[in-house]
């Protein structure tokens, strides 16, 4: 069984939760930008909640039934259809051989998430079908005529409907402050959590880049190569900060000013360009 790749979109990729714990041997985590999309896709269609699927940025992905499967999509929203018909997302979908699925341009978010009973079943590399970016590594980005193999059903599926996870308006996250918050004048550190940072068109799962107000260094020099996490906040040359994703080097040589709560860094997965992204001080 499998899904055949009709169109491949602006950019789709086959996630799961990644590989972590290889920092050691250099390999990033990378994996599902939007986390508790994939988790909530594969609980919709009766999958193990690490089961990968496929994450497509914007519209434009359509998939053809090689046999019955039953998928689920999540995480934007916006226009779905089954051979022309409006479908619902964030409930399972049943699809006969040969019906074609179809993700329009999301009206909110940017990434969707494709689940399949089953799982996509792609080879992994280093115990995970995630493509990283960065690296270059794990299966390559879908391309049309690409057949995506599926597994055999594990679970029941769920009769539930559940809608998007998606913040309207200002989208807040919780930061902690450090480690090198020194590096970095008090006013500076205000500005971090008093301004709406624009979202940069120039935005990749591997860094969320920010519009607004230089961050004033306190401290002149070049900082030594340190470990990074999904959700650190390192400060550029240029003064402007850029918060981590999934595709983030293992170390980096930017000050990292705060660090995002990794409960908070799915939400950056569907920021669109423009959008107003806010930190919030996290006190343990």
């Amino acid at each position: 069984m499998s899904l055949r790749v009709l169109e491949p979109g602006a950019l789709s990729l086959v996630q799961d939760l990644g590989r972590p714990g290889l920092g050691d041997l250099g390999v990033g985590p990378s994996g599902a930008f939007d986390r508790r999309a994939l988790r909530t896709a594969n609980h919709l269609v009766g999958n193990p909640g690490d089961a990968a699927v496929v994450e497509a940025l914007g519209g434009g992905l359509a998939l053809v039934a090689s046999a019955a499967h039953v998928v689920a999509v999540t995480g934007a929203a916006g226009p779905l259809t089954v051979d022309g018909r409006p479908v619902d997302s964030g409930r399972p979908l049943a699809l006969k051989r040969g019906d074609v699925l179809r993700l329009g341009a999301p009206v909110a978010g940017l990434r969707w998430t494709v689940a399949v009973a089953g799982g996509v079943a792609v080879p992994s590399v280093l115990r995970s079908r995630s493509h990283d970016t960065l690296a270059s590594l794990g299966p390559a980005a879908l391309a049309a005529g690409d057949e995506l193999a599926v597994g055999p059903p594990a679970g029941a599926v769920s009769l539930e409907s559940l809608p998007p996870f998606l913040p309207t308006g200002e989208v807040v996250v919780r930061v902690v402050l450090g480690p090198r918050d020194d590096w970095f004048t008090p006013a500076a550190v205000a500005t971090l959590l008093s301004t709406g940072w624009g979202v940069d068109p120039v935005s990749d799962r591997i860094g969320v880049r920010l519009e607004g107000p230089a961050l004033d260094r306190a401290r002149d020099g070049e900082l030594e190569s340190e470990p990074v996490v999904r959700g650190s906040i390192q400060v550029t040359t240029s003064g402007r900060p850029v918060v981590l994703g999934p595709d983030h080097p293992v170390t980096g040589g930017y000050p990292v000013i705060g660090v995002v709560l990794d409960a908070d860094t799915d939400v950056l997965a569907q920021l669109r360009p423009g959008d107003t992204l806010r930190f919030r001080r996290h006190r343990a």
